[in-house]
């Protein structure tokens, strides 16, 4: 009993200290900005305090105007996420199963994917003009690159003795993508789409930076013409948060989806 209970503890130290210590810089960065804006440092004009961030905080969720904001922003993110990811992941299944329509289409997409997304923010903006088209665009196509390459990579990836094996069996077509092909494809498929979800939110705050009268972007773009540093790094804060969640939810589905690789017990 001893023995046992000495590895449960060891068990529950282990999960403790990896549950803290990702969160020992950022307490620590949070502290040294504590202490410079209450030292006067730098200015609390251009610096505030975690708390005066903190109030502006409730009073913007009080208010209603941050869950507006908020709501705007994630309907942008998921809409172009959905459009980007389905069109890249669709492409990487064909081009990973189909030689042919890996030659006609691979060399077209990976010379797109090598144009900075983000640099064709003027022309989208006159053809799409700036409304919410124009963004939804601009995510979809940042997060269709990353999820195409890989998805592309872990199909062809797959063992092929194991393909030949199932056929053996006879598993075929659909039954053999959905069995064996897509389940080895899918380490590679979440690291694009933990690469897309990065990808996406810096779009994002790239892509609510036209014209806009919602979104958090919206909301530091507007704060910045009055000075409203609180404000300004709420909304960073706030894609921070974003991110982290995001990858936090894609790692939890990657746990469940993946249970039967060892690599994921670890």
């Amino acid at each position: 009993m001893d023995g046992a209970d000495q590895r449960r503890g060891g068990r529950w130290g282990s999960k403790l200290a990896s549950a803290i210590v990702p969160w020992l810089l950022p307490l620590l960065c949070l502290a040294l900005w504590q202490w410079a804006a209450s030292s006067a440092i730098v200015s609390a004009q251009l610096l505030p305090t975690p708390m005066k961030v903190l109030n502006t905080l409730w009073e913007l969720t009080s208010n209603g105007t941050l869950a507006y904001h908020i709501g705007v922003s994630l309907q942008r993110a998921l809409i172009g996420f959905l459009i980007g990811g389905g069109i890249g992941f669709l492409f990487g299944v064909l081009s990973g199963r189909y030689l042919a329509f890996y030659r006609l289409f691979d060399t077209s997409i990976q010379m797109l994917r090598n144009v900075p997304h983000l640099a064709l923010v003027p022309l989208v903006i006159i053809w799409l003009g700036i409304d919410e088209g124009a963004k939804v665009f601009l995510v979809s196509l940042g997060v269709m690159f990353p999820i195409y390459v890989n998805t592309y990579h872990g199909i062809r990836s797959v063992d092929p003795g194991v393909v030949e094996m199932a056929k053996v069996y006879g598993l075929r077509s659909g039954s053999l993508f959905r069995h064996i092909i897509l389940p080895g494809a899918l380490p590679s498929i979440f690291v694009g789409l933990r690469y897309g979800l990065g990808v996406m939110w810096l779009t994002l705050i790239v892509a609510e930076t036209i014209a806009t009268d919602a979104g958090v972007g919206y909301l530091a773009l507007n704060a910045r013409e009055f000075m409203q540093t609180d404000i300004i790094i709420l909304s960073i804060m706030l894609y921070a948060v974003f991110g982290k969640a995001a990858d936090v939810i894609a790692k939890l589905l990657e746990r469940k989806s993946l249970r039967w690789n060892a690599e994921q017990r670890t």
